[in-house]
């Protein structure tokens, strides 16, 4: 079980909170409002109304033990920022930060933010996806060259093996994974002999514009 803070309840932090303890981690929240800190109590190992601005109370509350802190603050960049500052000067292992804008992520970065996380970002970037191109199921991605997504097989893919349809050669593009609807089991590292249905999603690896390409194809 690891330990984790969650600095601020609006609807990002909530639901991270949340996802933590029904993880079966030990986590503690924390807001300056008490209908929020009210909201999460039962999803929460430790609650407290206060400013994670105020230093002491961060020491008092042992974020040095923490495996991670979550800041999660909104709009309010001094309070990110300042917030940031205190966990980084008390030797947080890890800190990540949600920012509502790249430069808000790059001070908060520049500060010692381990991770930023813009929300918004990654959402429109995944309807984008899904939009340009139908047979991309979901979206996750690593770098700026390099993304991990969920595929449905192009038509002339179906009944052919991996071997056959060669997308590390032709594309390169890596299939690290596929996930089998009938029936249903995720199959890690396929060999080259697993034979593609058209109720299988493929969970492949490589540059955006190449995976862009399979559909191309079809």
């Amino acid at each position: 079980m690891k330990k984790f803070a969650v600095f601020g309840l609006g609807n990002f932090g909530f639901s991270v909170a949340r996802a933590l303890y029904e993880e079966g981690h030990e986590v503690l929240c924390v807001d300056r409002e008490e209908a929020r800190v009210n909201k999460i109590q039962e999803f929460a190992t430790h609650t407290i109304i206060g400013d994670v601005t105020d230093r002491s109370l961060l020491e008092s509350v042992g974020v040095s033990d923490m495996d991670a802190v979550i800041v999660s603050l909104g709009d309010n960049l001094a309070a990110s920022i300042l917030t940031t500052l205190y966990l980084k000067d008390l030797d947080v292992k890890s800190i990540l930060v949600k920012i509502r804008s790249e430069d808000h992520g790059r001070i908060l970065e520049k500060i010692g933010a381990d991770e930023v996380i813009f929300p918004e970002k990654e959402t429109a970037m995944k309807i984008a996806k899904s939009l340009s191109n139908p047979n991309i199921l979901d979206y996750i991605p690593l770098s700026p060259e390099y993304s991990i997504l969920e595929v449905a097989p192009p038509n002339h893919f179906i009944g052919k093996t991996l071997s056959e349809i060669n997308l590390r050669a032709k594309y390169g593009v890596n299939v690290i994974a596929i996930r089998e609807l009938v029936p249903d089991r995720l199959t890690m590292a396929p060999g080259g002999e697993f034979v593609i249905k058209d109720s299988d999603i493929l969970i492949v690896l490589g540059r955006p514009e190449d995976i862009a390409k399979i559909r191309d194809k079809d």
